[in-house]
Order: structure tokens, then C-alpha cells, then sequence
């Protein structure tokens, strides 16, 4: 979670820009204009790395042995809150 209690950045969306001031203020333009955002992240595309749907067991099946991962495996104390 971001710093002030924000919530975390999720992907908006896709935009073209000649230059990284040109990219923030299109995404400014384009994806906060009703002030939704509190802060806005740009990164090329070439610079992405992500999985590929195809490799979805060999990458997230290691973990499904591993119980102690999952959030219901502990007992959260009252005073803790919400959680």
C-alpha cells in the first residue's frame, strides 16, 4: 500500500509519447482527469517483463504446497484490526 493510506497503483491503461515529461502528463490527461490519482507511474513497454498465460502452472504451482503462504493459515489477534 502506498505511503497516506492509498491505494496501491493498478495499470490504467496504454499511451504514445515522444519523452518521458510528454508520457506523464498524457497519462495526467488521459487517466486522471476527474482527480482520481494521487500519483501516476510511466514505463516503457519495452521495459515490461510479465509471465504469459501459458506459463501459469509451472510459475504459480510451487507455491500451492505451501499453505503456510495463505492468509488463513494464522490466527490475526483482535487488537490487530482490520485485515
Amino acid at each position: 500500500m502506498s505511503p497516506g493510506g492509498a491505494a496501491p497503483h493498478e495499470h490504467a491503461g496504454s499511451l504514445h509519447a515522444v519523452d518521458a515529461e510528454q508520457a506523464l502528463q498524457n497519462a495526467r490527461d488521459v487517466y486522471a482527469r476527474r482527480n482520481e490519482g494521487v500519483s501516476i507511474w510511466v514505463v516503457r513497454s519495452s521495459d515490461v517483463v510479465a509471465s504469459a498465460p501459458s506459463e501459469k502452472g509451472p510459475l504459480f504451482d510451487p507455491a500451492n504446497d505451501k499453505v503456510y503462504r495463505h492468509p488463513t493459515f494464522f490466527d490475526v489477534p483482535d487488537e490487530v484490526g482490520h485485515m
